[in-house]
């Protein structure tokens, strides 16, 4: 049975990590009778062990319920008729924000979570502000309020003060206990609109997400702005003129189940003839072959891999097992990219592409797990631009790995991409932060008072500078206090060297890294030192060097292992002992010169994973 486009409701729950977004959903699912209390499982959206491991949301997970609202209560004043209320459950975690915008271009309203005992976070104003550009309606709901540090005055005093939202709106709340689920209900069907863009005359549908079935192919889950999808269909992509056909249509409930067909304003998924993720594109439109639309629905944009970093098996035998579940991977995450690359020192493996470094930890994480895989990363890096100038005017060419950096001279400069920081913490730590941002090679842009205790600083970044430490450090320095969000900003003229590691006289290429000149010295030191505790002692001395192009800025030197050629020389002159040393001597220096220094795996693996 259809449910009239009057009493169709799209929203998704938007919210700093770990504010209670997936509870939330839990509860709703519970009141909405959309899963029954026998089958209901704690963080019941998040399917993913990871992600119940870690309590955050990597995958968006939308679910359809329909709800009839009692006579009583919250619900007083609304017709008792059956409504559609489809969720979209969001991400909540800085990498993974394109997903957030596509769910929030896929609805109509938003809840804006927010937690009693923490307050509006970094994540929450990014996230408030997606939505608002969206035009959105936003429903700001205070979470946790049964927790004995909950502040729910300075929550509403936040709302106002940072996103401009009336506290009078706000709705409080508690997933884990059940409180206040009602009111939310109420303000959904109260105070989201009808499905938007209804009227246009052909079929528009959004992807808002996909995923790879061995058995069924590519699956689309889509929101159906316009018109009707129903199997057998022909459609095509609005980006790229891609054809497919409709294998099957369905909804979730929350597990998927075929419907006869996809009407206006529904949010569901269709089975297509596809063959991989790769051939469709998160954010594209959707539309008939024949007599189809051709406007695209607003805010397309490709995904863009922001860090980059080698990923090699242990084990060589391993190579052909990476290969396959490096596939099976990307058929399930349309944002991983990679392509094969090979090493003198780690053999074959893939230089892959991620949204950023939480992005990073997910896929090395699910390779291990999953696949059962035994792998290390190299050190992560981001795209760089060089800019060359010549007699035909100025050109730009990109790289990310160290390897293809070119030669000093031979380009006019290096821009490093830069990002736009918004970082909240408490009042008493502003200096250290400031200090951490300075070291970081970043300026602060702007300061805002929230409150009595907190503060938000804007500040603009390296990308490369954060890739690292620097969210652990800010957590460090504010006590677990602090958050930080940011987005992509432009490229600007960085002084970027090419650090290279030689080990006898020879480049180790997997150590190769980019950083700033000023930073060069004591990260050679750095490796240096470390390559001198690991590295195993040979019969002739080592030269262990940090190098710029042909200048050495760091040196360590590893010992020669010592024969006593004097233990047999018991008596006699001391010409003779002299004898020996000099032949001695004479022959280390031949062997330095033809020996080799074979690096064993394990320095790698030891170098790599503690991030040096």
């Amino acid at each position: 049975m259809s449910i009239p486009l009057s009493r169709v409701r799209n929203f998704c729950i938007i919210a700093h990590v770990d504010h209670g977004k997936t509870t939330l959903s839990d509860r709703l699912l519970q009141t909405t009778k959309t899963v029954s209390n026998r089958v209901l499982t704690e963080q019941h959206l998040d399917s993913m062990d990871l992600e119940r491991e870690r309590g955050i949301t990597i995958k968006n997970h939308p679910v359809n319920m329909r709800f009839t609202p009692s006579a009583h209560g919250a619900f007083a004043g609304i017709k008792q008729e059956e409504y559609a209320l489809n969720l979209i459950d969001t991400p909540g975690h800085v990498d993974f924000s394109y997903e957030v915008s596509r769910s929030l271009a896929a609805c109509e309203g938003a809840l804006l979570l927010v937690d009693a005992a923490q307050g509006i976070e970094a994540q929450t104003v990014a996230n408030a502000h997606l939505a608002m550009k969206q035009g959105m309606t936003i429903i700001p709901v205070i979470n946790k309020i049964d927790l004995p540090s909950a502040n729910v005055e300075l929550c509403k005093k936040q709302l106002e003060d940072i996103l401009a939202i009336p506290a009078e709106d706000a709705i409080l709340a508690s997933g884990k206990s059940g409180i206040g689920i009602d009111e939310i209900l109420a303000a959904i069907i109260q105070r989201v609109p009808p499905p938007k863009l209804a009227d246009y005359p052909k079929m528009r549908a959004l992807i808002f997400d996909s995923q790879f079935d061995s058995y069924q192919g590519v699956i689309c889950y889509v929101r159906v702005f316009s018109g009707t999808l129903k199997r057998g269909d022909v459609i095509k992509m609005l980006s790229d003129g891609a054809q497919g056909e409709v294998l099957e249509v369905g909804g979730f409930y929350p597990h998927k189940i075929k419907v006869d067909c996809l009407e206006t304003g529904m949010v569901g998924y269709i089975v297509t003839n596809f063959k991989t993720v790769a051939d469709i594109k998160i954010g594209d439109t959707i539309t008939h072959y024949r007599d189809g639309a051709t406007d695209m629905l607003p805010g397309f944009q490709p995904i863009r891999s922001m860090v980059f970093s080698g990923v090699y098996p242990i084990d060589s035998d391993d190579y052909e097992k990476l290969k396959a579940s490096m596939g099976k991977l990307r058929l399930n995450d349309a944002a991983l990219n990679f392509t094969a690359e090979s090493s003198v020192a780690l053999g074959f493996g893939y230089r892959c592409g991620f949204l950023g470094l939480l992005h990073m930890e997910v896929i090395i994480e699910r390779l291990r797990r999953e696949y059962d895989l035994d792998i290390l990363s190299t050190y992560p890096s981001v795209v760089y631009k060089v800019r060359y100038r010549d007699g035909h005017g100025e050109r730009f060419e990109t790289f990310e790995n160290p390897l293809r950096m070119p030669q000093e001279g031979t380009y006019e400069s290096i821009l490093e991409p830069m990002i736009k920081a918004t970082i909240l913490i408490p009042n008493t730590v502003i200096g250290d932060v400031l200090s951490l941002i300075m070291e970081k090679r970043g300026t602060c842009t702007n300061t805002e008072t929230l409150d009595a205790n907190r503060v938000m600083l804007s500040a603009d970044l390296p990308l490369n500078e954060i890739l690292v430490d620097f969210n652990d450090r800010l957590k460090s320095i504010t006590s677990g206090y602090g958050s930080m969000d940011y987005e992509m900003n432009d490229y600007r003229d960085g002084d970027m060297v090419r650090l290279d590691i030689m080990v006898n006289g020879e480049p180790v290429e997997p150590f190769a890294t980019i950083v700033h000149r000023s930073k060069a010295e004591a990260r050679g030191r750095t490796i240096c030192e470390k390559l001198k505790e690991i590295l195993p002692p040979q019969l002739f001395k080592i030269a262990i060097q940090a190098g710029i192009g042909s200048k050495v800025i760091a040196r360590e030197t590893i010992s020669a292992l010592r024969k006593d050629v004097l233990a047999k020389c018991y008596g006699g002159d001391i010409s003779r002992k002299k004898k020996l040393l000099k032949k001695q001597q004479e022959g280390k220096k031949k062997m330095k010169q033809i020996g080799k220094v074979s690096i064993p795996q394990e320095v790698f693996v030891n170098i790599l994973k503690t991030g040096n």
